[in-house]
């Protein structure tokens, strides 16, 4: 897949000693989602199965969005979907069906995103976003 966006900046920068390489990935995601039209429902969802890290709703889709970030600084581990693994899928989709059934949306549609960064500064990044990356997995 080609990365959606390359290098755009940022806004605003962190400096990586005040804020964790993933509270950045998840921050950056964030903005990207609101960008290109989700509503961000909840960030950081944790239940005694998993957790998700950002809870969107996409209107063209109609659809809930449980999305995993994954963030790196360099390519040393591989690139950051890999570590998307079937354990942490299981993971997600736990929390995904616990969050559905908290909010009485288990008839909703939802699918289940990854949205892969690389930072390469503070402020200059790739971001690739990666829809229906797997199905749920139980």
């Amino acid at each position: 897949m080609t990365p959606l966006f390359r290098d755009k900046p940022a806004a605003p920068p962190h400096s990586s000693g005040n804020i964790s390489t993933g509270q950045q990935g998840e921050d950056v995601a964030s903005r990207f989602l609101a960008t290109n039209g989700y509503r961000i429902v909840e960030r950081n969802f944790r239940c005694k199965g998993g957790e998700v890290d950002i809870i969107a709703h996409d209107p063209a889709a109609q659809s809930f969005v449980f999305i995993e970030v994954k963030t790196r600084r360099d390519l040393s581990y591989g690139v950051p979907q890999l570590a998307v693994t079937l354990f942490k899928q299981r993971q997600i989709s736990k929390a995904a069906l616990t969050w559905l059934s908290k909010n009485r949306k288990m008839d909703s549609n939802a699918r289940f995103d990854v949205i892969a960064i690389l930072l390469h500064t503070d402020i200059r990044f790739t971001i690739e976003h990666i829809k229906n990356a797997f199905d749920l997995a139980y």
